[in-house]
């Protein structure tokens, strides 16, 4: 059985960076263990653990033990310091002044305990390989497999800051964008050999990609709207943008609207569907943002046609006369 583990440490929010490397091990792993590397306490963030968590579980990433915090694994890290004898092992510190483990010590004793056979992670860890290959050899313990994978980098070709856009996950989730289309995302990248580049244009695309894929229900519970308004929603490039279509018909602006001769045609074909009467209304030359206008107080949004078909007939006839200044 292959037995992974993701183990961030608990600095906040997931960098999509890590994010591919807890979804490259449960690609791989048969069994994984969710750990959290808190050995250092100058980089740990109130909070950070819990955000992590809640970035896992929004992507769908399970995990089968855990989490498992290293700083609550430090006696035992401490009786393999003490088999080894050192507190150094090849210049490097296993051991602080204060007794308490480093991560270097720390990772390889967990990867023993729990029975770890594949590390997955990214080639900023690959200086790391050889000391913790020799650290095994130095317990009697069988080194895991290592696999390195590339990192993901933004457009200048440089170190991805979390400040970016889209470079983590909290950041994609308040922009609207479907957990499904990041996974989506992270899983067409797999396990690159190579860097790659933030590509914030394909994520869209399958944002778009999973929101058509998502049942009524189940758009309008993520949105925040009613069932009713799912199809006008489902033009949307992300769930913000489903929300806003939504709120523009339910929530119309006041408007005065001067174009008689479109509205007038409007209710003369008002009991035709919503496809047939926008295309019998636009050859009759009427003008469709005068009736987007007068149907939601604002001239773009979803189409008109699911503006059409969301909203009752009486209802748009109602809004089409008050924004003539008719009762």
């Amino acid at each position: 059985m292959r037995r992974v583990r993701f183990a961030p440490s608990p600095t906040g929010t997931l960098h999509i960076g890590n994010a591919l490397s807890a979804v490259a091990n449960r690609g791989l792993g048969e069994w994984m263990l969710l750990r959290i590397d808190d050995t250092d306490p100058a980089r740990n963030v109130p909070g950070g653990e819990d955000a992590i968590v809640e970035d896992l579980r929004w992507l769908g990433v399970e995990w089968d033990e855990g989490p498992a915090r290293q700083s609550k694994r430090a006696e035992r890290h401490r009786e393999a310091a003490e088999q080894l004898g050192v507190t150094r092992f090849e210049g490097v510190t296993l051991l602080r002044e204060d007794g308490s483990p480093t991560y270097q010590l720390a990772t390889v004793v967990d990867d023993v305990d729990f029975g770890i056979t594949h590390v997955v992670r990214g080639n900023d860890h690959r200086p790391n390989e050889a000391l913790h290959r020799r650290l095994h050899e130095a317990l009697g313990t069988e080194p895991p497999e290592y696999v390195h994978h590339g990192l993901i980098l933004g457009d200048d070709g440089k170190k991805l800051s979390k400040r970016a856009e889209g470079a983590t996950v909290a950041s994609l989730r308040k922009a609207g964008i479907p957990a499904e289309a990041v996974r989506a995302y992270l899983q067409e990248l797999g396990i690159p050999r190579h860097d790659v580049h933030l590509d914030l244009a394909r994520v869209r695309r399958l944002a778009v990609e999973a929101i058509e894929r998502l049942s009524d229900e189940e758009l309008a519970a993520r949105a925040g709207a009613g069932v009713a308004y799912a199809p006008l929603m489902r033009g949307a490039r992300d769930l913000n943008e489903a929300r806003e279509f939504a709120r523009q018909v339910a929530e119309p602006e006041p408007v005065a609207v001067d174009d008689a001769e479109t509205l007038e045609r409007f209710e003369e074909l008002v009991d035709l569907p919503p496809r047939e009467l926008v295309r019998e209304l636009k050859a009759a030359g009427g003008d469709l943002k005068t009736l987007r206008l007068a149907l939601t107080g604002r001239e773009k949004g979803p189409e008109l046609r699911a503006i059409l078909e969301a909203l009752p007939k009486e209802e748009a006839l109602a809004r089409v006369r008050r924004s003539r200044g008719l009762p």
